[in-house]
């Protein structure tokens, strides 16, 4: 009898270990469930706000595209020279790749000094002042 009452002690005292572990998995539970639903509430919040700011954005890029579609067009010599100038650059840009990234050396031509553009028109093409004489 004496053992059946130690057995029945063992029994009873892991069945309170249990109830204790499961208390206390319901409460991390619940605790897990707080967090989870306060994150989802912050999570709304954010992407509210983040709707909010992309309509905003698309509101502004509108009103810039409209700006830009009213805008005056700018005169034929300087389209002519902004295109001309990048053509330039795209000709360039293979000589000069290595300075710009850092790695390297401005390029030089023969003479030692560094290379400068090179015109590629004729003076009659150049409705503006002359060039300057160069210094001997």
């Amino acid at each position: 009898m004496a053992s059946y009452t130690q057995e029945e002690f063992e029994l009873n005292q892991k069945h309170e270990d249990i109830l204790g572990k499961r208390a206390l998995l319901l409460q991390q539970m619940e605790a897990h469930y707080e967090q989870q639903k306060a994150k989802k509430k912050q999570q709304c919040l954010m992407s509210q706000a983040a709707k909010e700011r992309n309509a905003q954005i698309l509101k502004d890029l509108q009103n810039a595209e409209k700006n830009l579609q009213t805008r005056r067009l700018l005169h034929p010599d300087i389209i002519n020279l902004e295109t001309r100038y990048w053509a330039s650059v795209e000709r360039k840009l293979p000589e000069w790749e290595q300075y710009l990234l850092g790695k390297g050396q401005p390029p030089v031509s023969e003479t030692g000094r560094l290379k400068t553009r090179q015109h590629d028109f004729s003076p009659a093409q150049c409705k503006g002042k002359p060039p300057r004489p160069k210094p001997r």
